[in-house]
């Protein structure tokens, strides 16, 4: 085809085979790459899937983030009940504390429970390892499970503990 001055024109032509959601470029002669913007393709456009995708992990790593958050602050809870057993030094204190740092822990939100259970289960798992024996690490774990069920930790509070605990 030519122009009015005669000079041949390059054509670019999309062919369109199958559905609109199949397109197909046939090659143009000058090289250079063609862009298609069709209304009536079915497609999300990039942008719109990328916003969508942004909003979708913006919500969630904010929730994981709060999780996170909630983890540290149960560790640190179940740190403090261990840290209060140790400076006690009471006898048959041990299921008090176990059931405090889990209910503190739990408090704190999902995050909270899940750091309460594992530490508590790492814990038995390693004095079960060093010859602690089983019946009272069942014992142990039943007022783990009490605490994080929400349940009032002073029902295995021993009599005579000081009130700073």
């Amino acid at each position: 085809m030519q122009d009015q001055t005669g000079d041949f024109l390059t054509s670019q032509r999309t062919v369109y085979i199958g559905s609109p959601g199949h397109i197909s470029s046939a090659s143009n002669t000058s090289g250079s790459p063609e862009v298609s913007a069709g209304t009536d393709s079915p497609r999300m456009k990039p942008s719109i899937a990328i916003i969508l995708c942004l909003l979708v992990l913006g919500v969630d790593s904010q929730r994981w983030l709060e999780f996170i958050k909630e983890a540290g602050q149960g560790t640190r809870d179940m740190w403090r009940a261990y840290s209060d057993m140790r400076e006690a030094n009471w006898i048959g204190a041990d299921k008090y504390f176990h059931a405090r740092g889990n209910y503190d822990a739990a408090r704190r939100g999902p995050g909270g429970v899940w750091a309460a259970e594992v530490l508590s289960d790492l814990r038995e798992n390693i004095q079960s390892l060093i010859g602690r024996g089983h019946e009272d690490s069942m014992a142990d774990q039943e007022a783990n499970r009490w605490g994080r069920s929400g349940k009032d930790p002073n029902h295995y509070r021993p009599r005579g503990l000081p009130d700073k605990y």
